[in-house]
């Protein structure tokens, strides 16, 4: 059983549903708080031990290469001004030479072909795959749970799987478990959004994996699937046929980042935890709320209001009619 050391992070995806912030701007360099997405998965990996980050990027993703790279100017003007804090921050944050690849996706197939593309820069080694839009929040990072389950396991290929709404069920890769330990299991089956009647369980794939190299032979024979793309989660249902693969049902919280209220939900999230603005940003909600409320009760006796007098304008000629009658 081999070690995991090697990490693919699927990067060229074009963020259309957060434009026009991602016009210009990879949308893995969104930030939730301070932090970029791509540099809170690229530290849930490092953390778990991962030494080898391999980015599959597309065009005008170059500022995602720059961002782990020394910024010179950046750290000439912080180093005059004595700001030590800061320097040892971004030294902190930086992975060594010789850590990060950087390969190409030069089309937009899908998933699956984005992770072929960094086959030769993988090798014959298992490795594991994080989704920069998938933000993890737990006490320990999710890869490193899963590696876990990885030694447990003896090796083969674990997928962090989590419950959604059963109505969600056909947004997403599902699968069907057996043989639970704990918190995971045996995968007996896997199906790529699936009606909800057809759905094995309401346990879904949540942006990380662990697999085996065999996995690129097995995405070379894919044709497009759901979407018109090849996705992994056909070679993986290929790769089944001959290897095992176990879920972990693990222990945090998931932000789908590439989704508007979820990337919200994670800044509200990941900034209350922050001890240093935690405070500040529970006041600022706490007033945010209660404007919206005063607001929304202002503009519901508005909105009243002016059907009151649309009514009383429409009744008051018939009860004066009727009043007339009666005197007559």
């Amino acid at each position: 059983m081999k070690p995991i050391k090697k990490a693919v992070f699927p990067v060229a995806g074009l963020g259309t549903r957060f434009l026009p912030a991602t016009k210009a701007m990879p949308k893995e360099m969104l930030t939730v708080v301070d932090k970029p997405l791509i540099q809170i998965v690229v530290e849930e990996a490092r953390e778990a031990g991962i030494e080898q980050l391999i980015f599959v990027t597309g065009r005008n993703k170059g500022v995602i290469e720059d961002h782990f790279d020394i910024q010179y100017e950046l750290d000439a003007t912080l180093r005059q001004r004595g700001k030590k804090m800061q320097i040892d921050l971004l030294k902190n944050d930086l992975p060594s030479a010789g850590q990060t690849s950087f390969t190409r996706q030069q089309e937009p197939l899908g998933l699956g072909h984005a992770i072929w593309c960094a086959r030769n820069l993988v090798g014959d080694e298992p490795f594991a795959v994080l989704l920069p839009d998938m933000i993890m929040k737990s006490k320990q990072g999710c890869i490193a749970q899963m590696l876990q389950v990885y030694e447990e396991r003896g090796g083969g290929n674990v997928i962090a799987v989590e419950h959604a709404p059963w109505e969600h069920v056909h947004r997403y890769g599902v699968v069907a478990p057996t043989d639970w330990k704990d918190n995971h299991f045996t995968i007996k089956d896997m199906i790529e959004k699936p009606a909800r009647e057809a759905a094995p369980s309401n346990l879904i794939i949540s942006g990380r994996y662990i697999l085996q190299p065999e996995i690129f032979s097995e995405i070379e024979k894919q044709k497009p699937g759901a979407g018109g793309e090849i996705q992994i989660t056909d070679a993986m249902i290929s790769l089944m046929k001959t290897q095992q693969f176990h879920g972990l049902k693990y222990q945090g919280q998931t932000f789908d980042c590439g989704d508007k209220l979820g990337f919200l939900a994670a800044n509200i999230t990941f900034a209350l935890a922050n001890p240093e603005i935690s405070i500040a940003v529970r006041e600022i909600l706490q007033k945010a709320l209660s404007d919206h409320d005063a607001l929304s009760q202002s503009d519901i006796s508005a909105e009243l209001n002016r059907i009151l007098q649309d009514m009383r304008s429409k009744i008051a000629p018939e009860i004066d009619e009727g009043n007339m009658r009666r005197a007559s």
